[in-house]
C-alpha cells in the first residue's frame, strides 16, 4: 500500500464495586430442576448471532478466538458502547439457574438484567465466569447479557450457559406472527420514523427488530421506532421482525422504502477528483505548476500523523501550520483549489492506533480542521495497528462520527485497502461498524492495487468496486445508485509496489467508467509519481512507465462523477 478512557474511571470503579456487592449479598439458593442449557446458539456455532442481540450491532461472530468450537462471539467496544450482547429466554418462576460462559478481554461483564452479574480483566486467554440467581414468583423471562466496557478493546465470549428448566414445559417453539402495517411517520436528512401494527404469539412477543436492508439497526420493546444516523438524500429500505422470549422469530413485515431529505450541501453530491500530493517525499512538485497544466482542483495531502501525546503534524515531525505543507496549501487555495488532509497511511505513528480515546482522536482531528478550515478529511486506515485492529477501527469511526456533527458541511472519508472481488475481512467489518455506530461517512474509498499480482489492472479495479458497491448496498440497505454514489477510487499511477501496471490508457479506461457510474471520489498515488522514467522501476519521483508529465493528473481532473 502506501510505503513510504470514555467513561470516567470513578464509575468504572463503582460499578466494579457493585457487581462484587451483588455477588456477596447473594442468599442461599433453592436446588434446581433437572439442569439443561435453555439457550438458544449458547457457543455461535450457527455462524450467526440470532438470537443474541448486540447494542449499536457491535457483536459478530468470529472464527478466532474461540474457546470451543469453531465460533465465538466478539463485541467491537467503543468510548461510548459497551457492546452488550443479550438473549432472552423463558424461565420458570421462583427456580434457581446458574448462567456461566468463557470470556476474554478488559474488563467483560456476565450477568442477567435486573439481577446479578460478575466481571474478569483476561485480555491474551478465555477465563470462566459464573452466577446463580433464583428467579421471581411470577417470572416467566429473563433476560441474560455479557458486555465489554468503555474504550477497553473488544472483547470475545464462548460457551454461555444457563443451566436450569426451560419455561413452558417442553420449550416454546412457535414463533409471533409477521408485524403488519409497516409505515413511515417522519423523515429528516438523517433520520427516519416509523411504526407497525403489533404482532401476536402464543406466549407474548418480548422486542421488534427493525432492519435497514439486511442490516439489524434497531430493537424496541413498542411498535415504533426512529431510526437515525442516516445519510442525507439517501434510499433506505426497512422491515420489521418480532421476537419472544424463547428467542424465536417472526417473517418479515412489510417493506418500506424511504428517502432521507437533501442535507446541507446535498447529501450524495459530493464529488472530488483529488489525487496525493506528498511534500516529504519524493521531489514535492509546485501544485500551482501542476495545476495551471492539468486543470486539478483538489489535492488529497499526505500524512497527517502523531507527533507525540496524539498532537497532529505532517508526516509526524513537520509543523502542523507554518511550514512548506501550509506553503502548498496556500498555493493550491490561491489558484482556486482545496486539499483534503489524508491521516495515516501505511506506517508512521498514527492518531487513529496512538490517541487513547475516541473523544482524544476527535480533538485532534478538530486541530486540523481548525488550522486549515476543512472541507472533508480522509482517513486512511492501513496495516495491523489500524485496519486490522477492530477497537482502533470503531475508535476513528466514532471520531469521524463527532467531527462531522461538530462541523456541519465536514465530509468524511475513509480510505482502505481491497481484494480484486470487493473488502476483505476488515474491509466488511469497517464498513459494517460505520452503519452500527451511524458514523455518517460520506465515501468508503478502496485502493485497488497491491492485490498480489495479476494484469488486468481496469477489471480488477471494476470488480472490486462492484464488490464494495454489493457491501454497501447490504450493510445500509441502499439502491445501487446510492452505493455508487458513496463509493472512491484512489488508484496507484503505473507500476505498483508489486509491479502491477496502471497505463494512462487504463487510468483512463477507470476515469471513465468512474464517471459513468457516478462515484463520488477518484485519486491516486501520487502527484509526486507523476512523471516519466521508462524502466525505472517503482520509486517515488516518477512512474516507471513511459508517460507525459502530468498525465495521470489530467486524466483524474476529467472526473465528474
Amino acid at each position: 500500500m502506501r510505503h513510504i478512557l470514555g467513561r470516567p474511571r470513578r464509575r468504572l470503579l463503582a460499578l466494579l464495586g457493585s457487581a462484587a456487592l451483588a455477588l456477596g449479598g447473594a442468599v442461599a439458593l433453592p436446588g434446581t430442576a433437572q439442569a439443561a442449557n435453555v439457550l438458544t446458539n449458547p457457543g455461535f456455532e450457527s455462524g450467526g448471532l440470532s438470537p443474541w442481540t448486540c447494542t449499536g450491532n457491535l457483536g459478530s461472530v468470529v472464527s478466532s478466538p474461540v474457546h470451543g468450537g469453531s465460533k465465538a462471539l466478539q463485541g467491537a467496544v467503543s468510548s461510548s458502547d459497551n457492546a452488550q450482547c443479550g438473549q432472552t429466554v423463558a424461565v420458570k418462576p421462583n427456580t434457581a439457574y446458574t448462567l456461566s460462559g468463557w470470556v476474554r478481554g478488559s474488563y467483560v461483564y456476565l450477568g442477567v438484567d435486573g439481577g446479578a452479574s460478575t466481571w474478569t480483566t483476561s485480555p491474551s486467554a478465555y477465563s470462566r465466569l459464573s452466577i446463580s440467581f433464583t428467579t421471581g414468583a411470577s417470572q416467566t423471562s429473563a433476560t441474560v447479557y455479557v458486555h465489554g466496557w468503555y474504550a477497553q478493546g473488544s472483547y470475545q465470549a464462548d460457551d454461555i450457559q444457563l443451566d436450569g428448566p426451560g419455561g413452558g414445559g417442553g420449550g416454546d417453539t412457535q414463533a409471533p406472527t409477521a408485524p403488519g402495517g409497516l409505515t413511515s411517520t417522519g423523515k429528516s436528512s438523517t433520520s427516519v420514523s416509523l411504526k407497525w401494527n403489533a404482532a401476536s404469539d402464543n406466549v407474548g412477543v418480548t422486542a421488534y427488530d427493525v432492519y435497514a436492508g439486511s442490516s439489524q439497526v434497531l430493537s424496541v420493546s413498542g411498535t415504533s421506532a426512529t431510526v437515525s444516523g442516516l445519510s442525507p438524500s439517501t434510499s433506505y429500505t426497512f422491515t420489521v421482525k418480532a421476537r419472544d422470549a424463547a428467542g424465536n422469530v417472526s417473517p418479515a413485515s412489510n417493506s418500506v422504502s424511504v428517502t432521507t431529505d437533501a442535507g446541507t450541501g446535498g447529501g450524495t453530491g459530493f464529488k472530488q477528483a483529488a489525487p496525493y500530493l506528498y511534500e516529504g517525499w519524493g521531489d514535492p512538485p509546485n501544485p500551482t505548476t501542476v495545476m495551471s497544466a492539468t486543470g486539478v482542483k483538489w489535492f488529497t495531502m499526505a500524512f497527517m500523523l502523531d507527533s507525540g501525546g496524539c498532537n497532529p503534524a505532517w508526516d509526524g515531525s513537520r509543523a502542523l501550520t507554518g511550514g512548506v505543507d501550509q506553503t502548498a496549501v496556500n498555493q493550491i487555495r490561491s489558484a482556486g483549489g482545496d486539499v483534503v488532509p489524508s491521516f495515516g497511511g501505511w506506517q508512521g505513528s498514527k492518531l487513529g492506533a496512538n490517541c487513547s480515546s475516541a473523544s482524544a482522536l476527535a480533538g485532534a482531528l478538530q486541530k486540523v480542521i481548525d488550522a486549515y478550515s476543512l472541507k472533508a478529511i480522509d482517513m486512511d486506515i492501513e496495516n495491523t495497528d489500524e485496519f486490522e485492529n477492530e477497537a482502533v477501527q470503531a475508535r476513528i469511526l466514532t471520531a469521524l462520527k463527532t467531527v462531522k456533527a461538530n462541523n456541519p458541511g465536514l465530509r468524511t472519508i475513509v480510505t482502505f485497502g481491497t481484494s480484486t472481488t470487493g473488502p476483505t475481512y476488515y474491509g466488511n467489518r469497517l464498513i459494517e461498524q460505520a452503519q452500527s455506530l451511524s458514523a455518517g461517512i460520506d465515501v468508503f474509498t478502496i485502493m485497488p492495487f497491491d492485490f498480489g499480482g495479476g494484469s488486468d489492472m481496469y477489471g480488477n479495479t471494476v470488480n472490486a468496486a462492484d464488490g464494495l458497491k454489493n457491501k454497501l448496498k447490504s450493510t445500509f440497505g441502499w439502491d445501487d445508485a446510492t452505493a455508487y454514489s458513496h463509493i472512491g477510487i484512489s488508484g496507484m499511477n503505473g507500476l505498483s509496489d508489486q509491479q502491477e501496471n496502471t497505463t494512462p490508457a487504463i487510468w483512463t479506461q477507470i476515469r471513465d467508467w468512474a464517471n459513468s457510474h457516478h462515484i463520488a471520489r477518484l485519486a491516486y498515488w501520487a502527484v509526486n509519481r507523476d512523471r516519466p522514467c521508462p524502466g525505472g522501476g517503482v520509486v517515488s519521483n516518477c512512474s516507471g512507465i513511459s508517460q507525459n508529465t502530468w498525465q495521470f493528473t489530467s486524466i483524474t481532473a476529467g472526473f465528474t462523477g
